[in-house]
């Protein structure tokens, strides 16, 4: 096996890279009593070259890696590579391994019960990242000499400790060792002390997510979180909220009780699975209405959710909804892609089952149970290592989707001030108090906010705690206790109210007796067409589209923004318009575009995102010179071909009078018709 191993390290360039980590070691002014180093290993080039050694690496590896020592030592010798290097216990050897065979034995399941992987050998495991640790040191390495003067072994480098995957602290340097030779006490040279970064790191299986969503048809199961070990360069490699794929080997760490850990050999970033493609239903449907830019995405809003509420109900809703959901996209870059909604309603149960049934159509949509913490916090680790963990809290889980937070009235003040700062700026600042946890100094951590956030108001409830305030401002509501700012800060704003004609309450009602009759039926056509796993793949599909503006919709974006400013504006408080009304706007039209399934950004886009932003800041702010309905965007209920295309000509009238609107009222910008 040394001689397999040496040829292995002569053929995958190995050998040389170890002959270049030697030199540095040899060119360093520093005396070292432990010679770290990393070598690559691919476990098929191996086994193809020898089955033996190949075998050997993956199902014993501490032992391999002394096999590996052993050539390296000779290598050190024969070539002259370290001066000062005396023993082969001096070289420590890491094999870092490329990838494991892809056979389920190689498979540690965070979901299978019991996890009995006592053998201490390579498993690979794949999970999502929910605490981390700050960065502590341990001994990586350490020489001992033996305190008896007389002793031939009181000198040079016989006793040498390293760290093992599986060993304390305590297990690598203690001060109850014996000399081999005369039984006299050893005693640690400190000078010698070799120490690397450690920190540590739990994950949660990516089917434990299933237990965060509020709608779900999957049957109970069991899971649990499960620590990794990171040491030195693996020491910050793992974000909080994302997902990898990690190959360690598993060892048992005794806290207040026995608990299973890895320690890790390897770290890499999980690829998102790429879509599929849509169902042949949606295919045939988008042919069916190519010649319009409009009515595909009226048909999904009409049709989505028929599980929850019937078709033609709550429309702008779940257009929005599948809005925010297209935008969740899997190789998000821009933060500001994010559409938060807050919800006015008065029936908060239908409004809590339609968000809990949208957000589990995305990998990552999170309902936060109210128990909970939405934002990162603190506490002592557990393994008493001196490090604080950092619990990622529903936010951080929900990265690259949707965070359902619930009814906002459920919330304390400071968390809702908290929620503000982070709509706002889109990251989230933790303190770590150093007095507290037995530091010096104070620390702190920033974690960008990659997620949508949902929410809702109960109207009947604040209009009990809280008188309801007229409006001067026609359009304008009034939230209750929640703060205007906090408010101001989603960037959608809609109102449900199920009397309206917009949401009638006879359909409802009859759908709410017929699911309680029949709870697994489909009571309509469209639920049988076009199923959630339809939805699903269609979402997938939509928000990983790489999409781009055409000039005409940029500008027509721009010249809605500059003159929405310039008409809510007043010499003492400038505009009531923030900095980022123009990403939503943005974001707005690209969604529309994605949820049409198309690559350019149009001005019919450009449109619906202005319909919908100036419907949100009506109830924001009130009506303004650019008045739009309510129901602008549905203004007939969508029964048959002709009320498609009379909303398509109200939609081409809505057209012209956004254009008129920012010819007179946004200087500087040109909107150029069709024919210029």
């Amino acid at each position: 096996m040394k001689e397999a191993a040496l040829i292995y390290l002569d053929r995958s360039r190995g050998l040389q890279k170890f002959m270049d980590d030697c030199k540095y070691y040899n060119d360093s002014k520093q005396s070292y009593a432990v010679y770290r180093f990393n070598i690559l290993i691919n476990p098929s080039d191996v086994v193809e070259l020898d089955a033996e050694l190949g075998n050997y690496i993956l199902h014993h590896p501490l032992e391999a890696a002394q096999v590996f020592q052993s050539v390296c030592f000779v290598a050190v010798k024969t070539l002259s590579l370290i001066g000062e290097l005396q023993t082969e216990s001096q070289i420590n050897i890491v094999l870092k391994l490329t990838h494991l065979p892809p056979l389920p034995s190689y498979y540690l399941d965070l979901c299978e019960f019991p996890l009995n992987y006592t053998s201490q050998r390579f498993y690979m495991m794949q999970g999502i990242v929910i605490a981390m640790t700050t960065t502590t040191k341990y001994t990586q390495g350490a020489r001992f000499l033996c305190s008896d003067e007389a002793c031939p072994l009181s000198k040079g480098f016989q006793y040498i400790r390293v760290h093992v995957p599986g060993a304390t602290e305590s297990a690598t340097v203690r001060n109850d060792f014996l000399c081999h030779l005369c039984s006299s006490s050893l005693q640690e040279d400190r000078k010698f002390r070799v120490l690397g970064d450690k920190q540590i790191i739990e994950i949660i299986t990516t089917k434990a997510l299933h237990a965060f969503q509020g709608y779900s048809k999957n049957q109970p199961f069991r899971f649990q979180s499960l620590s990794i070990f990171l040491r030195d360069e693996l020491v910050n490699k793992m974000k909080i909220g994302n997902e990898y794929k990690i190959i360690g080997i598993p060892v048992c760490v005794k806290t207040s009780q026995t608990a299973l850990c890895i320690e890790a050999n390897s770290v890499s970033f999980c690829d998102p699975e790429v879509p599929s493609g849509i169902s042949d239903n949606f295919r045939y449907l988008i042919s069916l209405t190519s010649s319009s830019c409009w009515k595909f995405t009226a048909i999904l809003a009409n049709i989505f959710a028929s599980q929850i509420v019937p078709p033609g109900t709550y429309n702008l809703l779940k257009l929005c909804l599948l809005m925010s959901l297209v935008q969740t996209s899997d190789h998000k870059k821009e933060l500001e892609d994010c559409l938060d909604i807050l919800i006015i309603t008065s029936d908060t149960l239908l409004v809590d089952r339609l968000l809990n049934f949208s957000i589990s159509l995305v990998p990552r949509g999170i309902h936060h149970p109210v128990s909970t913490e939405v934002f990162p916090t603190v506490s002592r680790n557990k393994y008493g290592t001196g490090a604080v963990t950092i619990q990622a809290g529903s936010a951080l889980l929900a990265k690259d989707g949707i965070c359902f937070i619930g009814d906002l009235a459920l919330h304390r003040k400071d968390k809702l001030e908290q929620l503000q700062s982070v709509l706002e700026s889109r990251s989230i600042t933790v303190y770590i108090p150093g007095k507290k946890f037995g530091d010096v100094i104070d620390q702190q951590m920033s974690f960008p906010i990659q997620c949508s956030f949902w929410s809702f108001v109960d109207m009947d409830a604040s209009s009990r705690k809280n008188a309801q305030k007229p409006s001067t401002l026609i359009g304008q509501m009034d939230y209750g206790l929640i703060p205007t700012n906090l408010v101001e800060a989603f960037g959608l704003l809609i109102n449900c109210n199920e009397s309206s004609p917009c949401h009638p309450l006879l359909s409802v009602v009859q759908h709410t007796l017929k699911k309680a009759m029949d709870p697994e039926g489909l009571l309509y056509l469209a639920s049988k067409q076009f199923t959630t796993e339809d939805f699903e793949k269609l979402l997938a599909f939509a928000k990983n589209l790489h999409v781009e503006f055409s000039l005409e919709a940029e500008r027509m974006i721009h010249g809605y923004y500059l003159a929405s400013r310039r008409i809510r504006a007043d010499s003492i408080y400038g505009s009531k318009l923030s900095a980022s009304a123009l990403k939503y706007l943005f974001s707005l039209s690209e969604a529309h575009a994605r949820l049409n399934l198309r690559n350019k950004v149009l001005k019919e886009d450009a449109l619906i995102a202005a319909l919908l932003f100036e419907t949100s800041l009506t109830l924001k702010f009130g009506a303004s010179v650019f008045c739009v309905a309510p129901n602008a965007l549905f203004p007939f209920e969508l029964y048959n071909e002709e009320y498609l295309e009379q909303r398509d000509l109200y939609l081409t009238q809505c057209l012209q009078q956004l254009q008129k609107f920012i010819a007179t009222y946004g200087p500087g910008t040109v909107v150029f018709s069709s024919d210029e």
